[in-house]
């Protein structure tokens, strides 16, 4: 469906995006995450047709991208971070007058506006003004006009962003939905949405494609003998200093339970778990439990998206 090849993009002399390759399915729901800054939107626009990439190739359903926009955008329904909504319009009437800006007779958005509706989940605010709908509801006119011509690549810019608990998880039905009729493309900041809504992930990082793969394929990455959890009785401090000091550690987050237990998750330089036990003991606290802990999709975007310096072993180290 969606092939792209060396796709760079520069603002003056600023590299946005670095020499981007990555093949993309039919009917794939991909997440496109990295940092604030990372490159995503950038991406999204040009596979969006709404930015020329400065160097690279891009073939969407077989349409070159870069000789032929205007054919790679009848194949797209984009939606921005802030959707594109006329608030004076009632939701019925700007969905028409979408599906027509976007080529369709009155004829076909007439009868492709129930599905969008129930898709969406918009029957009950139809004919109501869109200024006077929440931001959830806003959310969800603006993935409509982004489907109402059938696209057969929907691409969301943070179509989670200032949503409330209740509204995210709605909003994650209507976007897995999609994918019965067409590529659906995110991009997010927040790793808990690209992990519950997407098939396959991309992880950008200053502008360059860092790694690809499904959660657990990108968890494959690290290795499992070195990411432990421990569970200590004894002084908080003591510990923290132990792990802030030892040669064996590389990172490690710190945590106390309810009953004053500290948990804390380890990342080892090496499978040193021995010599780790070890050290705690011999520092007179009380090793309770080691266990060896999944490789979990968070660490690896922190450790995908560090710094070009080493990373620091706590997060107050790092802030």
């Amino acid at each position: 469906m969606i092939e792209a090849s060396g796709l760079t993009r520069y603002y003056g002399d600023f590299p946005a995006l670095r020499d981007a390759s990555f093949t993309i399915e039919d009917r794939e729901i991909v997440g496109f995450l990295g940092l604030n800054g990372a490159g995503k939107s950038t991406v999204l626009k040009i596979l969006a047709g709404l930015l020329q990439p400065s160097a690279g190739e891009l073939k969407v359903g077989g349409v070159d991208a870069i000789a032929d926009p205007d054919a790679l955008r009848r194949k797209i329904g984009f939606l921005p971070e802030e959707p594109p909504l006329y608030r004076e319009m009632r939701v019925r009437e700007f969905l028409h007058w979408c599906g027509q800006l976007k080529g369709q007779t009155k004829a076909e958005v007439t009868k492709a506006l129930p599905q969008v509706l129930e898709t969406c989940d918009l029957d009950r605010v139809a004919d109501r003004v869109i200024g006077e709908l929440s931001h959830g509801y806003k959310k969800r006119v603006g993935i409509a006009q982004a489907i109402i011509h059938r696209p057969e690549v929907v691409i969301l810019d943070e179509p989670i962003s200032g949503l409330d608990p209740q509204q995210i998880v709605e909003m994650r039905k209507v976007v897995r939905s999609l994918k019965e009729h067409a590529t659906v493309l995110i991009s997010s900041h927040i790793l808990s949405e690209i992990e519950q809504t997407c098939d396959r992930i991309l992880v950008i990082h200053r502008g360059r494609l860092v790694a690809e793969g499904s959660e657990e394929e990108l968890g494959a990455r690290r290795d499992h003998e070195r990411h432990v959890t421990l569970v200590v009785r004894g002084d908080e401090g003591q510990l923290r200093a132990l792990l802030d000091d030892s040669e064996l550690v590389e990172r490690f987050e710190l945590s106390v339970d309810k009953d004053g237990d500290l948990r804390v998750v380890v990342d080892l330089k090496a499978d040193e778990r021995e010599a780790l036990v070890r050290a705690v003991v011999e520092a007179g606290l009380g090793l309770r439990q080691l266990t060896q802990a999944r490789s979990e999709l968070e660490r690896v975007f922190l450790q995908l998206t560090a710094g070009d310096d080493a990373p620091a072993k706590t997060p107050e180290a790092a802030a």
